[in-house]
């Protein structure tokens, strides 16, 4: 009786021995192996999802931006590109547009002054858009400084603002005042926008 029983109890605990082992291999190589390349798959996967319901949404918005677009369009307000044909209409366009927001935002020139205005040339333009830039130098109180910069990069064609440059001033002139007026800004940037592809043959003068 007793061998049969120590025979019963051997073969019990090599079972549990057996079971150990293949639990520790499982833990030490075959989760590993299998079972990390598994999560990182399921996070693909989760991740591939949401970029498809980003994507769906979007497309899904695709003929109300359609609607919109047209809606500009037929107001004339399509385009983001210069009216001008050519780069010296666009030029003597875009310096009368800027006097214009500066008057606007400083009538009779009391809070803000146009120091300079210098068309650019566009050696250095590349690709099929060319731009047409004015080099521009104000002297402004800071509320005007603002509207300006507000107003011009507002603008319907497109304008954009570069190189800005702003030096704060204890004093600046005011035109037609014998009195400097306190405080204000020296600004300076480049001004500028593009033509339409296709147009602007001659180039530009400086």
């Amino acid at each position: 009786m007793t061998p049969s029983i120590l025979t019963a109890r051997d073969r019990w605990l090599a079972l549990g021995v057996l079971l150990a082992v293949l639990a520790v291999v499982w833990l030490l190589l075959v989760r590993p192996l299998f079972g990390q390349p598994l999560r990182q798959a399921e996070v693909e996967v989760t991740e591939l999802q949401a970029r498809d319901a980003r994507l769906r949404s979007l497309l899904a918005q695709k003929p109300l931006v359609e609607q919109r677009l047209a809606a500009l369009a037929s107001r004339g307000g399509g385009s983001g590109f210069l009216s001008e044909p050519t780069a010296e209409l666009a030029t003597a366009a875009l310096i009368q547009q800027l006097e214009q927001v500066v008057g606007e935002a400083s009538p009779g020139s009391r809070g803000c002054a146009l120091v300079n205005r210098t068309p650019l040339g566009d050696e250095a333009q590349n690709g099929r858009y060319r731009r047409v830039t004015v080099q521009v130098r104000l002297r402004c109180g800071n509320a005007e400084t603002l509207a300006v910069l507000h107003a011009l990069q507002s603008a319907r064609p497109y304008l954009f603002i570069d190189g800005l440059a702003i030096t704060a001033q204890r004093y600046f002139a005011v035109p037609g005042s014998g009195q400097p007026q306190e405080g204000g800004l020296d600004v300076n940037f480049n001004l500028f926008g593009y033509l339409r592809p296709g147009q602007g043959g001659a180039r530009g003068g400086r």
